[in-house]
């Protein structure tokens, strides 16, 4: 199996131009990609599939042992299917095949199985490679403009081989993750749960703006989220779980004070014109603690509720409007049962400071939908303008 390449060891190529030849890639193609700007790319092809295309599809189907099916793997993975004359695949390829074949073979794994481990690893991995080319050229092209082509070739031969290492690391974590989860149930049955009140609050339209700000921006309003909820959850006495990119789930023992603290984060939130408005989910019930991350159903239906919220809303489930039944600080408005996937037919509350009687539930929902989309737009218009091209998104004094 080809490996990536190593990092350019000091005595190595300075130039990317080195670097391709160094590689065995034709002086024809350099020139052409020095031409038009390509060049990094046209390494990063080379080193990362060193070895040359040799089979067509149908002898990937006979050398595989997967026979026709090898092309539906090839197809999982987000690929399409090549001319039947064309030699596409590599020595790799073929070995990982004959791996897939061996895995089905031995039973590891049923087909079924194995195909949709295959869409969802083709998916992830597509979204990991655009970004680490994104990354590249980002950064080693900039190096490349100043001149400073040395610095190019480093910083190319140790992104390369540094992004498998991270993935590594990051599934073995996400694979102990799922496990413990699968092991929640029992665990629970047996004891060692304790009751607490989960949140979970996440930008609302965060995806739409993700399309529209460029990374610096996008990245300065996720720090303006993260900074936010910190701060309010350490001023009500609450902890924050773990931040999930534009969520955070959080935990207090007083579910009055979680309350608080929910329609504080909203208004603040609402309040901030650098972030977009957000939703709450708060449940009450047992969890099991691993390591500081908390699971089971309570958890689950607390992610549940913050998926149906408005913008702007707090929603709670039953158990948390039974407890503030009497709490003059909230007013509550019961809305209709809902069926939660996982949970079943679940009764929900909005709630809101008994003090806040301006409008009713679904005018301020509206509202604030409406001043969510406005003020999203107003960023991406000032982006978009040639006067703020390169404006920052700053947060109010």
């Amino acid at each position: 199996m080809a490996e990536l390449a190593e990092p350019v060891p000091n005595d190595g190529p300075k130039t990317p131009r080195e670097l391709a030849e160094s590689i065995g890639i034709a002086p024809d193609d350099i020139d052409r990609a020095e031409t038009d700007g390509t060049l990094g790319l046209l390494i990063v092809d080379h080193l990362v599939v060193p070895e040359p295309a040799i089979y067509t599809q149908a002898e990937m189907d006979a050398r595989s042992g997967l026979g026709e099916e090898a092309r539906r793997f090839w197809r999982a993975l987000g690929f399409p299917d090549p001319d039947p004359d064309e030699c596409v695949f590599s020595q790799m390829d073929l070995e990982m095949l004959q791996l897939v074949d061996a895995m089905l073979r031995l039973e590891l794994i049923d087909r079924d199985t194995a195909l949709q481990v295959a869409r969802v690893i083709g998916s992830s991995m597509a979204r990991v490679a655009q970004s680490q080319i994104d990354a590249i050229e980002a950064r080693v092209d900039s190096d490349s403009r100043e001149r400073d082509e040395e610095l190019a070739v480093q910083r190319m031969s140790m992104l390369l081989p540094t992004i498998p290492r991270v993935l590594e690391y990051s599934w073995r974590r996400h694979l102990q993750s799922a496990a413990r989860r699968s092991m929640v149930r029992d665990a629970m049955a047996e004891g060692g749960q304790q009751i607490t009140t989960v949140g979970f609050a996440d930008l609302v339209g965060f995806t739409a703006l993700s399309l529209q700000l460029d990374d610096h921006q996008l990245a300065h309003v996720v720090d303006r989220f993260e900074v936010t909820a910190y701060d309010l959850l350490a001023a009500h006495g609450g902890r924050v779980v773990k931040m999930i990119g534009d969520e955070v789930m959080f935990e207090f023992d007083d579910p009055a004070a979680a309350v608080a603290l929910a329609l504080e984060l909203a208004n603040a939130y609402h309040e901030d014109d650098s972030v977009s408005d957000v939703r709450v989910g708060l449940a009450r019930g047992p969890v099991l603690r691993r390591e500081g991350d908390l699971y089971g159903p309570t958890v689950n239906l607390a992610s549940r509720i913050v998926g149906i919220a408005y913008a702007g809303a707090v929603v709670t489930s039953g158990e948390i409007r039974e407890l503030l039944a009497d709490d003059e600080r909230f007013a509550w408005k019961t809305l209709r049962t809902r069926y939660l996937k996982g949970l079943g037919r679940v009764q929900l509350h909005a709630v809101r400071r008994a003090d806040d009687v301006t409008e009713g539930f679904a005018e301020r929902a509206r509202r604030r939908r409406g001043q969510m989309v406005d003020r999203v737009t107003e960023l991406v218009e000032r982006r978009l303008s040639p006067e703020g091209a390169t404006e920052e998104l700053e947060p109010d004094a």
